[in-house]
């Protein structure tokens, strides 16, 4: 008797002890996750980021469901994207506040499960979006409040939140709809970093603002003014876009074939014209480190867009630079990839699903199929691989298993592939 009784104890002690450790283990794990800081994500490639839009429909009044956030994120995680980008937090388009608390309910469902959000605010200058003609050097009133939700948001979601982006392509020109100038960005960047200085916000958040290229120094001169030096200096790193495929059009000089290429394969001519994108890309993100580095400032620099579309009936198709095709953004998307995940800088890549509501009224618009998937979850040429390796077994998007576009027939996708036009096109049609 007296036996089985020091054996009963011998095993509840074993139980207890194995109770301990494992809850330990858990208090280990949730203090590892709580660590866990934008220094930590950003340029790291076991964090994968993207640019996230959950919208399905042709309209943004169309709201993407709970569900069908967490069945996104779900994709994204199985492909180890565990940053996302946001855009705005405005009032009638709760899509930001409802990926934080997808992500929150995901976390509770699965220990397992990692994700943080860079979490962007709109920036207006007054009269954008109207009928009245733009100031561009007076800003929305419509800011503040802007500002005040992603404060509010990355206070109460401060495991999610680990970056706030004010504005979004804010600075450059060419958005000429609701451009402002840098003091404005300086502002409110400043009023960020005073409220993370007096425990208002946390103290590990980064602050930044996410715009093109030129905005950051990177291009002409006239961008070169004294609010964004101080900017520079103000931000905790600096995101920055950049788009070969544009530029296809609008700067084409590095996209031609030359002379000495044309009696390649065509498939050569695609992978050495995509191979001088991926070179300009690297010459811009150069241009914004001198740019920096001339103001005495070191700090990181990462990539907040950069993508190439696989329709387009504009600028980009069969009548115009060639640059369209899934192909070309499958050899864009992996060079990509390579290059800044080599190089630790983060990548947003642009982006995760096509988005049908940016040009409604034209379903073969370029802005509609920048995504890696399509609307119905089909997974785009850049990722058939990972279709292969059985990541998204047991997933869906809509009800729809996720399988390959073309129905993985790559003989049947290079019949739409076009070959770039030669140097000699390209300067006849400047």
């Amino acid at each position: 008797m007296k036996k089985r009784v020091q054996h009963i104890i011998f095993a509840l002690s074993l139980i207890l002890m194995v109770s301990c450790e494992e809850k330990k283990k858990e208090e280990d794990t949730t203090q590892i996750r709580k660590e866990v800081t934008a220094k930590d994500i950003l340029g790291n490639p076991d964090y994968l980021a993207i640019s996230y839009g959950g919208y399905r429909e042709k309209s943004r009044d169309s709201q993407p469901t709970l569900a069908e956030l967490k069945e996104d994120l779900k994709i994204l995680s199985a492909m180890g994207v565990k940053m996302l980008r946001t855009y705005n937090v405005q009032p009638k388009l709760p899509h930001a506040s409802n990926v934080l608390k997808a992500i929150k309910e995901l976390k509770k469902e699965d220990d397992d499960f990692e994700m943080y959000v860079m979490l962007g605010a709109w920036i207006d200058c007054l009269n954008a979006w109207t009928d009245k003609v733009p100031n561009h050097d007076v800003e929305s009133p419509n800011n503040e409040g802007e500002i005040k939700r992603a404060v509010a948001l990355a206070n109460q979601y401060p495991d999610i939140v680990k970056v706030i982006a004010v504005g979004n392509e804010a600075m450059v020109k060419w958005a000429t709809s609701y451009y402002v100038q840098p003091n404005v960005i300086l502002k409110w960047v400043n009023h960020l970093q005073d409220l993370k200085k007096n425990g208002k916000l946390p103290g590990d958040l980064w602050i930044t603002s996410s715009d093109d290229f030129s905005s950051w120094g990177g291009g002409s001169d006239e961008y070169h003014v004294k609010d964004l030096e101080e900017l520079v200096k103000a931000v905790d790193f600096i995101s920055m876009h950049t788009y070969p495929y544009h530029n296809t059009h609008y700067n084409p000089s590095f996209w031609g074939v030359p002379t000495a290429h044309r009696t390649m394969p065509d498939t050569t001519k695609i992978e050495m014209a995509m191979e001088r994108s991926i070179k300009f890309a690297q010459k811009q993100f150069d241009s914004v480190t001198n740019y920096m580095k001339s103001l005495g400032v070191n700090k990181p620099i990462h990539i907040g867009e950069t993508g190439w579309a696989t329709v387009s009936s504009g600028f980009y198709g069969n009548k115009g630079s060639r640059a369209t095709d899934e192909y070309k953004q499958g050899l864009y998307y992996k060079q990509m990839r390579r290059w800044t995940n080599r190089a630790g800088i983060s990548c947003f890549y642009f982006e995760a699903f096509n988005e049908q509501w940016k040009d409604a009224h034209n379903s073969k618009g370029s802005e509609n199929h920048f995504g890696l998937f399509t609307i119905d979850g089909k997974a785009k040429y850049p990722i058939w691989d990972l279709v292969d390796k059985g990541i998204f077994e047991g997933l869906t998007r809509g009800g729809n298993v996720i399988t390959k576009t073309y129905d993985g027939d790559r003989k049947v996708l290079l019949k739409e592939v076009l070959v770039p036009p030669t140097e000699e096109e390209v300067m006849a049609a400047k």
